[in-house]
C-alpha cells in the first residue's frame, strides 16, 4: 500500500530564524521524520503550500482539495496548521474512495519537545486502518470527526464538541 503525504505548512513545518527573530514555514517536517524512521510502506510527499493556516484563503483550500482528488493514492495524510485544520477537513468531506487524515503540531517538528512525530505516527496508523473512506483529524492522541471537534487554545489540545 502506498501513502500520499500532502503538506501545506503550519507550525509543524516552522523553523526559527534567529537573525530575523521570527518563525517561517520551512521544508515539510514529515520528510525528515520519515527518513529517520524505518517505515514499512511506500510513500510520496507532495508540498501543496507553505503557509501558516491563518493565512490560508478559500482558494488555497481548493488547491488542497484538488490535490487530494487527483492523487492516485487512496490513503492520504495531510500535515496542516492547527488553527484552521478543521475548516480544511470539512471542505474535504465527501471526496469518494479516499481515507484522509489531517494532523499537525503545537510545536515545530524540529523542536525537541514537539508533538509532531507522535501526531504524524498516529495519523499514519489511522489512515492505514480505517475500514471506510472519509476524513478524520488526529491530534492530542485522539481521532476526531471534523464535524465534532474544536481546538482548545487554552489547553493546547483538540477535543470533541
Amino acid at each position: 500500500m502506498k501513502l500520499r503525504f500532502i503538506t501545506v505548512g503550519g507550525t509543524i513545518d516552522k523553523i526559527y530564524f534567529d537573525q530575523l527573530s521570527e518563525y517561517q514555514v520551512g521544508a515539510p517536517g514529515v520528510e525528515r521524520m520519515l527518513l529517520d524512521l524505518p517505515v514499512g510502506f511506500e510513500y510520496t510527499i507532495e508540498s501543496v503550500l507553505r503557509k501558516d493556516s491563518l493565512d490560508m484563503t478559500p482558494e488555497d483550500r481548493q488547491l488542497v482539495r484538488k490535490a487530494v482528488e487527483r492523487c492516485p493514492e487512496n490513503h492520504i495524510v495531510i500535515t496542516h496548521g492547527t488553527d484552521t485544520m478543521i475548516e480544511t477537513a470539512r471542505l474535504l468531506s465527501g471526496i469518494p474512495n479516499k481515507r484522509i487524515v489531517l494532523t499537525g503540531a503545537m510545536q515545530p517538528a524540529n523542536f525537541h519537545n514537539s508533538d509532531a512525530t507522535f501526531n504524524v505516527g498516529m495519523a499514519i496508523g489511522v489512515v492505514l486502518t480505517q475500514p471506510v473512506a472519509g476524513v478524520w483529524i488526529t491530534m492530542s492522541g485522539e481521532v476526531f470527526n471534523p464535524l465534532e471537534v474544536r481546538k482548545n487554545r487554552d489547553r493546547g489540545v483538540f477535543e470533541t464538541t
